[in-house]
């Protein structure tokens, strides 16, 4: 069986458009099939080569109307598919910021940095609140990342099972600070970063409304 090659065209390809869907988030076989518009059979051959190169991986089961379905997600190497924001300069300098300047400083300089790209990218005076948080989701893809927007019961989420900086964080998870601001100054409102640092990187930041316990 040929090795798959990750070119230019394959995100358009069936299978890559697996892959970007398993970049939002781990997916059976039938909501695979039912996102991209192909049968099953289609969607677990594909899985088969993504799973041989390395790329896929089953990640437990779920239940379902008759029996438990297997639910599949990207693999840790898989987001070296990926365009990334920094390279391995980026944690020699956050070294350098951090020995040179007082945590406080070194907390407040990533923020700056998070808020001027924000303002760059932003416009939140003349959108509503859907568009705004849509345009944090946008603006964190173009970095790496694959949020999406939830809306959980009294909770408004930008999370993201890809973290744009993943290769980072693990020796400077100051860096979540970032991209709490880009988020911030984009929607105009309070942001919480959440985010889980166990394993590969999960993105979580939390809209708290103004006036609530944070």
């Amino acid at each position: 069986m040929a090795q798959t090659k990750f070119d230019e065209r394959f995100f358009e390809s069936t299978r890559g458009r697996i892959v970007l869907s398993l970049r939002g988030g781990d997916r059976t076989v039938n909501e695979l099939a039912d996102e991209i518009g192909i049968t099953d059979n289609a969607v677990r051959a594909h899985l088969l080569a993504l799973e041989r190169d390395g790329i896929a991986t089953q990640k437990g089961t779920t239940k379902g109307f008759r029996k438990p379905h297997f639910v599949y997600g990207l693999s840790e190497d898989a987001r070296h598919l990926f365009p990334v924001a920094y390279d391995s300069l980026l944690n020699r300098l956050l070294a350098g910021f951090k020995k040179n300047l007082s945590p406080s400083a070194f907390l407040r300089t990533l923020r700056e940095v998070g808020a001027g790209i924000g303002q760059a990218r932003g416009d939140a005076g003349a959108k509503g609140r859907e568009e705004r948080l849509n345009a944090a989701v946008s603006t964190l893809a173009e970095l790496g990342g694959a949020a999406s927007v939830i809306h959980e019961k009294d909770k408004v989420l930008i999370a993201s099972n890809c973290c744009p900086f993943a290769d980072v964080v693990a020796e400077h998870p100051e860096v979540c600070k970032v991209a709490e601001s880009l988020v911030a100054e984009i929607t105009g409102e309070d942001i919480v970063e959440r985010c889980d640092r166990t394993g590969l990187p999960k993105c979580r930041f939390e809209i708290v409304e103004r006036g609530a316990e944070g």
